[in-house]
């Protein structure tokens, strides 16, 4: 029996990580797959509870689990806490502590969402990239970090810090994947002005050598940028440090048509994390309007990578892509002639084709 512990989180996350919970089971069920399933909290629900963005409890769960499903944590409610007592120290917490130092973020393009994206069909017909994202080091995580004051001026600091190990290992993934894929990986990074990324160009250089069938490319990252619009079909693998994927993932979500679609897993250490890459949009909590499917297609990740299930994790991205085929959208999405659903609708549709797949 596999053990997930579910982190419901803030925002929309509880709408959506429910949504996620009811594919995840359908999934599970027609494979003959046990689960149990552990609640924790995680974020701002963590801090009105214990005044830890990451208790304890939640801690040892998760280092105990085989797998984690992660709503979305954050808000402004907590904006006025000092730094260590904000949501988002929460998830750096437990990507530090579960040594979760690759973040996959799968950017495929449903055929029936071709007219929903902002880009035209020529442009993004066939696109289908993955982004490795290094996920525990870097700017988010180096130190010294801080503000000092001196009278009236104030100095902000912030460490952008890499080592060869770290690049290294993110480097190994992305052209494992790529060999199972089109064998291309681009590497982005900005190495005509960091130190840091002169550093990731050659270490990423010196990995290539272990995979000849792999064609490596570099680019810079405000190249990047333009070219996800401009031409998201000539990625394949994409292998960024920790800013520049941020960034460049929540971009890709204009290609998909909405981010609310895409999904990710963190990976290394113990167990896995999966989470949509969304925020929790406190604005619409509690409306229905919230997209499920970024969450309902991480469900799909974890029974991928984390279980090892690879029929169950087919069987539900096939069922996302035949309820939007069918025409169902949540509202960010509706377009003449599609029927609009709200989170528990798409949720309930996307169960009901996994049970009858």
């Amino acid at each position: 029996m596999a053990t997930i512990v579910i982190i419901r989180g803030d925002g929309i996350g509880p709408e959506v990580v429910e949504e996620g919970l009811k594919v995840l089971k359908a999934a599970a069920r027609k494979v003959s797959l046990a689960l149990e399933f552990q609640e924790a909290l995680l974020g701002g629900a963590a801090i009105d509870a214990t005044g830890d963005p990451l208790p304890e409890e939640t801690l040892h769960r998760c280092k105990q689990a085989d797998a984690i499903l992660l709503g979305a944590v954050g808000g402004p409610t907590w904006d006025s806490h000092p730094r260590e007592k904000r949501p988002e120290q929460g998830i750096l917490g437990l990507r530090k502590a579960l040594q979760l130092y690759a973040n996959l973020r799968p950017v495929r393009l449903f055929p029936s969402l071709l007219e929903a994206s902002p880009l035209k069909r020529e442009v993004i017909e066939g696109t289908d990239f993955i982004i490795f994202r290094e996920l525990t080091s870097g700017l988010y995580y180096g130190t010294p970090r801080g503000i000092d004051k001196s009278g009236d001026e104030e100095r902000a600091v912030d460490t952008l810090s890499y080592t060869t190990s770290e690049i290294a290992r993110i480097a190994r993934l992305a052209f494992q994947a790529a060999e199972g894929r089109r064998k291309k990986v681009s590497s982005i990074d900005k190495a005509n002005v960091l130190m840091s990324s002169q550093l990731w160009r050659r270490v990423v250089m010196h990995v290539a050598q272990e995979f000849p069938g792999v064609t490596l490319e570099h680019m810079l990252v405000d190249t990047c940028a333009m070219q996800l619009i401009r031409n998201p079909c000539q990625f394949d693998v994409i292998v960024t440090e920790n800013m520049f994927g941020d960034i460049l993932s929540d971009e890709a979500g204009a290609i998909a048509g909405s981010i609310g679609l895409l999904p990710s897993a963190s990976l290394g250490g113990a167990g896995g994390l999966y989470e949509p890459i969304h925020g929790a949009a406190p604005n619409i909590a509690g409306t229905g309007q919230a997209n499920p499917i970024g969450t309902i297609l991480s469900a799909a990740l974890l029974l991928r990578y984390s279980l090892k299930q690879q029929q169950a994790a087919t069987t539900i991205e096939a069922a996302v892509e035949q309820v939007l085929a069918q025409g169902y959208r949540t509202p960010e999405l509706e377009q003449p002639g599609t029927e609009l659903v709200g989170t528990q609708r798409m949720g309930d549709l996307i169960t009901r084709a996994v049970e009858t797949a």
